[in-house]
């Protein structure tokens, strides 16, 4: 999954930066707002590429002293870097040209050469989307597109997603800006474009700083997951109650599992300690992504007040 993620990075990376200094050639030839907007988009989305590929390797660094369990949610920072970029520099100051442009508009010239490079744009673009798109797809499993977003535990796998989905939508308002301008002269309609693009920026900033903010501040596994681990420990013998399972992410194949867990009380510690080892090597077998388990002997109070559920 993460070599396939990172194909879809490079394949983003790759196109991006062309396609971006093809815009602002073509800005600068033409003065299209709209045209310069794209530019510092995908300007951006290379330079979040970068940092993408920067933090996947930073999450590969092996654990230490001070990071006792590894440097895994270095993705997750980054990930959240990437939405702040995207909000600030793309979604910002595609706003502002677009409002400065309102302002004082100036006539276009050579709007061609716009439709020209916007085509071969949307041409590259969306031959990364698709191949992001059907990374994605196969990574999704069974579940629905936006679960499957919400689920995620790679923000790598969806960010790029998001990125050319936005790439594609701020192509054909740009399209549709420089074509509105030269058809009717009314020049305000590129700036206009141009704040539309930055709206769409802000937008699929704040949906993907949503996604990834959990996971920074450490998300919990799956509900399967948790739920499986439980099975294993009540199939267990010696345990008389299961208390707890707490789990958390600590990078996208790194889960860190805190149990507690009341064993039958004619159990020695001699016994307990090989049951533990026992559950330890279970769990970890059927769930290669548990890397580090810590199983507490607590013993089990029901509580003395009956909560009751709301309807």
């Amino acid at each position: 999954m993460a070599s396939g993620s990172k194909k879809v990075i490079y394949a983003a990376l790759a196109g991006n930066a062309m396609i971006s200094i093809t815009k602002f050639g073509a800005a600068a030839f033409t003065g299209s707002s709209a045209m310069l907007s794209e530019g510092i988009h995908s300007l951006v989305d290379t330079g979040n590429q970068i940092l993408l590929l920067h933090g996947m390797k930073q999450a590969k660094k092996p654990a230490d002293a001070n990071f006792p369990f590894g440097h895994g949610k270095e993705i997750y920072f980054w990930s959240f870097i990437v939405a702040m970029l995207i909000f600030a520099l793309g979604g910002g100051i595609s706003i502002y040209e677009g409002i400065k442009h309102l302002q004082h508009p100036e006539p276009m010239s050579n709007p061609m050469v716009n439709y020209i490079v916007l085509g071969l744009a949307m041409l590259f673009e969306g031959a990364a989307w698709f191949f992001a798109f059907k990374e994605f797809r196969a990574v999704k499993g069974k579940w629905g597109y936006v679960e499957a977003i919400q689920r995620a535990k790679d923000p790598s796998i969806f960010v790029v997603l998001f990125e050319d989905s936005a790439a594609m939508l701020g192509l054909a308002v740009a399209f549709a800006g420089v074509a509105l301008s030269q058809w009717t002269g009314i020049l305000w309609f590129d700036g206009l474009a141009s704040i539309i693009i930055g709206l769409i920026l802000i937008g699929t900033a704040l949906w993907l700083a949503y996604e990834t903010k959990s996971l920074l501040i450490g998300e919990s596994a799956n509900s399967a997951t948790v739920q499986g681990v439980r099975k294993i420990l009540q199939a267990n013998n010696s345990i008389e109650h299961v208390n707890e399972v707490l789990t958390m992410h600590m990078g996208p194949d790194f889960i860190l599992a805190t149990i507690s867990v009341d064993f039958k009380n004619k159990k020695t510690a001699d016994e307990i300690e090989n049951e533990i080892a026992t559950l330890d090597r279970l769990i970890k077998q059927q769930y290669p992504q548990i890397k580090r388990i810590f199983i507490e002997a607590e013993k089990w109070t029901q509580p003395l007040v009956k909560v009751e559920q709301t309807q």
